[in-house]
């Protein structure tokens, strides 16, 4: 018998786990290149029109208004003019602390004349003792002063250039201020009612001490200047440190017409001090005669 003869594969024939292969490869590479690649660009279709922020748009333009502040040659709004230095006086050495502030103030011609009558004798005047602090950031000290009256509390303070004195702040303030340097800036405050006090911040802007920021801020109530002190009469009277007491009616007071009247409520009982006990004792019967 013949042996069988061995089958032969036909040309171009691929077995079947070919086509598998082929088959799960080309899902593969549809999943892989049908999503887009991370940080690709991808197209979300058309954007939303830019619009530009509204803007102002004055009523009533033809209307006069008021002009705008006048600026100077460097662009800046106009100002007081830039202080002078106070005549008649010179700082040999350059130490300002070496300044008597009573001769100080007499020469400032931007003193008051009420001011004036505080550096002699005047009753409840007061001219404080100079405090020196760096104000302009020169590392050099400033001198500060205040000038208290029967009327007002004003507060200087001068620099030196060179050997001349120069007045860089001068401020009318309440009685009982309090004032405190932060690094270079100046600040002041003053009770404005019993809840409130107004805060002053001043920065040293090239020329003089300039106001930067003026607020009132709520404190509570401040405490009392001193036992039976008034309570201020209101805003901007200067006396902030009272704390109003509420006042009893007298008893001779008659209420007005039309006034509620309070029914006065029965007292409670009071309890009875307890009576001290008897001690016993028998009840001695006597025998009827015979």
């Amino acid at each position: 018998m013949a042996p069988p003869t061995p089958l032969r594969r036909r040309s171009g024939a691929v077995p079947a786990a070919a086509l598998a292969t082929l088959a799960v490869l080309t899902v593969l590479g549809v999943l892989a290149f049908g999503r887009p690649a991370p940080g690709g660009l991808r197209d979300d279709g058309p954007r939303a029109a830019v619009t530009r922020p509204p803007s102002a748009k004055p009523l009533w333009p033809g209307l006069a208004t008021a002009p705008p502040p006048a600026t100077s040659a460097t662009g800046s709004a106009t100002q007081a003019p830039p202080p002078q230095p106070v005549p008649d006086l010179t700082v040999p050495g350059h130490d300002l602390a070496a300044v008597d502030v009573h001769t100080l103030l007499a020469e400032d011609p931007a003193v008051s004349a009420e001011e004036r009558r505080a550096l002699g004798s005047c009753t409840d005047c007061e001219v404080r003792a100079p405090e020196f602090r760096d104000l302009t950031g020169d590392g050099q000290p400033e001198l500060i002063t205040a000038v208290t009256t029967p009327g007002q509390v004003v507060l200087h303070v001068y620099t030196l250039v060179g050997d001349r004195v120069l007045p860089i702040l001068r401020v009318q303030i309440k009685p009982d201020f309090g004032a405190e340097t932060l690094g270079s800036d100046l600040w002041l405050y003053e009770p404005t009612t019993v809840t409130t006090r107004t805060t002053s911040h001043y920065h040293w802007d090239g020329t003089r001490l300039a106001l930067v920021e003026k607020r009132v801020d709520g404190i509570g109530l401040l405490t009392p200047t001193a036992p039976g002190a008034e309570p201020p009469t209101g805003s901007g009277s200067g006396s902030g440190g009272a704390v109003p007491v509420p006042m009893r009616p007298s008893a001779e007071a008659k209420p007005g017409a039309g006034a509620a009247v309070p029914t006065a409520r029965p007292g409670r009982p009071q309890p009875q001090p307890a009576q001290p006990s008897q001690p016993y004792a028998p009840t001695v019967v006597p025998e009827a005669k015979r």
